[in-house]
């Protein structure tokens, strides 16, 4: 079975406080779009689950997450795996903030679910999902939503308006444990609307979400890395986006626009920019 497995934004990031489980309560809003990993599931022989991938440099074992959701599946099932090879052709950048790693667990979990005949429901194989990473649940369902608590508690929310999406990921990666370390220690410039930007959706209207789009991690970065990240929104606003904003925990930036030509010319403008570079639009 071949499937997708789509990319996703966060429209907007909030980080509520730390919890005794050594998490941090969260609160944003999660777009998917149509930037996808390209994922191949076919059962082998002999018994067992291996990943292969175009990048050499990740794990083919349980440390991929592809392998754990297909292990955790079958433990939910109560069913002994089969032998099972996972191909993933890799089009999501890397520790980018796109939960790459997640939405190819949440692939491998909607393709056994549906090789093995769809006993478990959506928000089923959300629940497994939990058991795999916290961005795994939202990716399973994909879509426009608020997520809350470590990223599981989902709630839908009324579609973004079709959009094009320009997104640039720098050429570097950002830890994503050392900036939640660092998060509770850093003062926040401000949080982001988040019942603005349900408001706006709700009215359907792109350009309120946009223009209320904010990450509070892009306060937590080293300055020189978001000086990096502050010029890539700098010029995806100057070519015409409606707002412009960065991911997870980054560093990718990305920005919405209402028109395809003006998109065009920022991924171009950013080609020159570094990075890596993607016109997509929203799903």
């Amino acid at each position: 079975m071949e499937i997708l497995a789509h990319a996703k934004l966060n429209l907007t990031l909030d980080v509520l406080g730390s919890r005794p489980d050594g998490y941090h309560d969260l609160r944003m809003i999660m777009q998917s779009i149509a930037l996808a990993d390209a994922v191949t599931l076919k059962r082998r022989e002999p018994a067992g689950v291996r990943v292969y991938t175009n990048l050499h440099f990740l794990p083919g074992d349980e440390k991929n997450l592809a392998a754990q959701a297909a292990l955790r599946y079958w433990e939910a099932l109560g069913k002994e795996p089969w032998g099972l090879e996972i191909t993933i052709d890799k089009r999501i950048p890397v520790c980018a903030g796109m939960a790459g790693g997640s939405s190819d667990g949440a692939a491998v979990l909607r393709a056994l679910n549906a090789m093995e005949g769809e006993p478990m429901s959506p928000l089923e194989l959300a629940r497994v999902g939990e058991r795999v990473g916290s961005d795994v649940p939202y990716c399973v369902l994909g879509g426009t939503a608020l997520a809350e608590g470590r990223g599981e508690v989902l709630t839908p929310l009324p579609s973004l308006p079709k959009c094009w999406v320009v997104l640039c990921k720098p050429e570097f990666s950002i830890s994503t444990p050392a900036l939640f370390a660092k998060i509770d220690s850093v003062r926040l410039r401000c949080r982001p609307d988040t019942r603005g930007v349900i408001a706006a959706l709700e009215a359907g209207d792109l350009t309120g979400v946009a223009r209320r789009m904010y990450n509070v991690f892009e306060d937590a970065l080293p300055s020189h890395r978001r000086s990096r990240v502050n010029d890539i929104k700098n010029i995806l606003i100057q070519c015409g986006a409606l707002g412009a904003s960065m991911s997870g925990t980054g560093p990718t930036a990305f920005g919405l626009f209402d028109d395809e030509g003006l998109a065009q010319e920022a991924r171009e403008r950013l080609a020159d920019f570094g990075g890596e570079v993607f016109l997509t639009q929203t799903v």
